[in-house]
């Protein structure tokens, strides 16, 4: 299985070093990656989220929160959206057969109408959770203008008993999919929140979405966090009891398994950047850097 780490648009909030934890140039906006990938398999492609889509792009309004738009500050730029890093691969948008999501956010789902044909597989919980829109925060981060797919869904309640993954309860045989590919509930981000496994011959990765922010609070003896993603994973959380729970595990499993298992989060641009240079490294010149921070270059927020 070949994977391909795709960055679905830069997202820019204010508060630099202070948000990413990394050095920029004074009053620089810091970066935050939408950290997808792209599986080759035997049973075609397979997206894990999609980040920001086309739509999002050419209509931010009303498809995206004003709220978030300003917050965030995503660079919305076409080139960036995973339908046209899936093209430049050499792929056709029809060659996407299966799209998994870590969850429903905006920054998360935001391009399964680029991909009308695919199923798209994602927890029981997080939809009817998400589809609810039960507080006014549901409603700015959970966008149903994004959900138009929604007849493709294919929907996983939570597991109970049966074989687990390094400890963590697991969705196996998810329809259509290899088995080397599994779910892996992390909830407390929101409701219905789950990593996404993925089994190569040297070990596994564990793509663990918003589940944490910041590399460092996956340092097993001396976790940190910056100021600013720590107050935004305490704004976002649906259960906080449960996120900082699912964060000591995950902190567990490296401690015991980094050389079987190697964890990642969904915004994190040092990861991202890591993963991107190891698995482009083989690759014609011309398509290293598809969707990578060297791509991106900070502009205003797009509010219409």
């Amino acid at each position: 299985m070949r994977i391909h780490h795709l960055n679905c648009v830069t997202m820019c909030p204010p508060g630099g070093q202070w948000m990413d934890g990394r050095k920029h140039a004074k009053g620089l906006p810091a970066s935050l990656v939408c950290h997808c990938l792209l599986l080759e398999t035997e049973r075609g492609l397979v997206l894990v989220d999609t980040g920001f889509g086309l739509n999002d792009v050419r209509e931010p309004r009303p498809r995206l929160s004003g709220v978030f738009l300003g917050l965030n500050r995503p660079q919305l730029h076409e080139e960036m959206t995973a339908i046209r890093q899936v093209e430049r691969l050499g792929f056709k948008p029809g060659d996407v057969r299966h799209i998994v999501l870590t969850h429903l956010d905006f920054d998360h789902a935001g391009g399964l109408d680029d991909f009308p044909g695919a199923d798209v597989h994602v927890m029981l919980d997080e939809v009817e959770a998400a589809a609810a829109q039960r507080t006014w925060l549901d409603r700015q981060r959970f966008r149903p203008r994004q959900w138009r797919t929604q007849p493709h869904w294919v929907t996983y309640p939570m597991p109970f008993g049966g074989e687990r993954w390094f400890g963590f309860e697991a969705v196996r045989d998810l329809k259509g999919l290899p088995p080397e590919i599994l779910m892996v509930p992390l909830v407390g981000h929101t409701l219905g929140h789950a990593g996404v496994a993925i089994r190569q011959p040297d070990g596994w990765l564990l793509h663990a979405g918003d589940a944490y922010f910041h590399h460092e609070e996956m340092n097993p003896d001396h976790p940190m966090c910056t100021p600013g993603l720590w107050a935004y994973q305490e704004l976002m959380q649906k259960d906080g009891r449960m996120r900082k729970l699912n964060q000591e595990r995950l902190r567990e499993l490296v401690r015991l398994h980094d050389r079987d298992v190697q964890v990642f989060c969904a915004h994190d641009a040092t990861e991202f950047e890591r993963m991107e240079e190891d698995s482009r490294a083989d690759e014609p010149h011309a398509l290293r850097g598809l969707g990578s921070m060297r791509d991106a270059e900070p502009t205003p927020p797009l509010i219409h």
